[in-house]
């Protein structure tokens, strides 16, 4: 844990020209939310190494800017709905959300799990759309959340799509760090799992990210046969088995495929 900051020094800081300092620890905030979920006010603080008065001043800011918001069931804050209309401003992104929606709530209200959207953004895989089954068990909204590529059924399939020297890359910045007892920590073989994913066309994660939860993710394509994107459908381990429910995957792929042509993929 880093050393605190002293509250006084931070404010003399931001008024003697320390705004680029609270911008950047601004910023730090919004990542660290986007990569917990959520937090409170000790818990950023303590990972920033400031004092909690500057913590909540900047959160505060945040709150009135619609960036980040207080969960009242928890307490703890999490990002906001203002963090989507920024992030709709790139083209690229709002394209994938649009084209993709009305093919999510399908796979949703067909296989009755929960159904996501991912991309690639700074080493990490971030959920940009959801859509909820009739049979989904909790109402976590994963939207905004950044996932680690290799514990992750979209991860995965978005590694594989990558050079092996960009992989590489990724791997120094985050390393293969274990979420659970079956994630897959060693390289040589996560690379064979990547190779079986470029193969096959899909990858399905049992309980690699979290306990009790089963995942399988497939690519989506731009026009230039480019993965931009991946869909996975997740739900609990004791009753979602990918490989063993008919159909699940083919639909899946199928669904992923629609959605590349929309983005004008052409499958040959």
């Amino acid at each position: 844990m880093a050393a605190r900051s002293n509250p006084d020094l931070d404010k003399d800081a931001d008024s003697q020209g320390g705004g680029v300092q609270s911008v950047d620890r601004a910023l730090q905030i919004l990542e660290i939310l986007a990569r917990e979920g959520d937090a409170g006010v000790s818990e950023i603080a303590d990972e920033m190494g400031i004092h909690k008065s500057t913590v909540s001043r900047l959160v505060g800011s945040l709150v009135a800017r619609d960036l980040v918001r207080q969960n009242s069931e928890r307490g703890k804050y999490q990002l906001g709905f203002g963090i989507l209309r920024l992030a709709s401003s790139i083209p690229g992104r709002l394209s994938v959300v649009h084209e993709a929606r009305e093919v999510l709530e399908a796979l949703a209200h067909d296989y009755k799990e929960t159904v996501n959207l991912a991309v690639l953004r700074s080493n990490y895989a971030v959920n940009v759309d959801q859509a909820m089954g009739p049979s989904t068990l909790a109402t976590y909204d994963w939207v905004g959340s950044l996932t680690p590529l290799h514990a992750t059924s979209s991860g995965k399939v978005l590694l594989a799509a990558l050079t092996a020297d960009e992989r590489t890359q990724v791997f120094k910045a985050v390393g293969l760090p274990a979420r659970t007892p079956r994630t897959v920590t060693n390289r040589g073989e996560l690379e064979k799992q990547l190779l079986d994913v470029a193969r096959n066309g899909y990858a399905v994660v049992h309980e690699e990210f979290e306990i009790g939860l089963t995942a399988v993710a497939v690519p989506i394509y731009n026009h230039t046969g480019t993965v931009i994107a991946s869909v996975s459908i997740s739900g609990p381990a004791f009753r979602f088995s990918p490989e063993d429910q008919p159909g699940l995957i083919d639909g899946l792929r199928e669904a992923g495929l629609t959605i590349s042509a929309r983005m004008g993929y052409r499958h040959r």
